[in-house]
Order: C-alpha cells, then structure tokens, then sequence
C-alpha cells in the first residue's frame, strides 16, 4: 500500500465516523474522543508486544498469534492519521518535515 491509498482510507473513515456521530458529539467532542481512542489503541498495542514477548498471563496468551501484533500496529496508524485529519494536520508534510528534522539530527 502507498501512502496515498492510505490517505484516501483515512479521508473516507474520516467522513463516516463524522456521519455516524454527528448526532452525538460536536467538533470539540470529536477531537477528545479521537485522542481518547489514540491512547486506547496505544494501550491495546502495548499488550500486544507483551504478548508478542510473552510476558503476559496465560489466559491473555491463549489462542495469541502475530496477527494480533499486526493489526495492534495497524490501528495505531490508523488511529492516529485519523487524529491528524481531525486537527487539519497535513500528515504528508508534516512526516516530510519530521524526516528533514530527523536526518539534520544524525548530519555529522
């Protein structure tokens, strides 16, 4: 996938999120429960990679497999492009910018 197939996914999840709870939470409320659910999709990652180690209990560890990882990861990402929209965040410049930054960093 390239990332304008993925901003294509992000821009219509956007628009039916939005759709589905227009009725129920305004713009200000929106943008809480986006970063709400960044953090959850955070947490869910976290006991992935526990799992992933298997430093988790036995009953979390049933039935576990690195699909479950994958899709961890997936949500994050999702997740937070999602946010990133919410907040009219250019996501591609700023990942270009952040790049730039980065690499200025390491220049020796």
């Amino acid at each position: 996938m390239d990332l304008s197939t993925l901003l294509e996914f992000i821009d219509r999840e956007h628009e039916r999120l939005n759709d589905y709870y227009k009725h129920t939470l305004d713009s200000e409320k929106m943008l809480l429960a986006r970063s709400v659910k960044l953090a959850e999709e955070v947490g869910e990652l976290c006991s992935a990679v526990l799992a992933h180690k298997s430093i988790q209990r036995k009953e979390k560890l049933d039935g576990w497999d690195k699909t479950k990882l994958e899709e961890e990861v997936a949500d994050v990402v999702f997740t937070t492009f999602l946010l990133a929209k919410a907040l009219d965040v250019n996501i591609e410049e700023a990942m270009e910018q952040k790049i730039i930054k980065i690499d200025q960093r390491y220049e020796r």
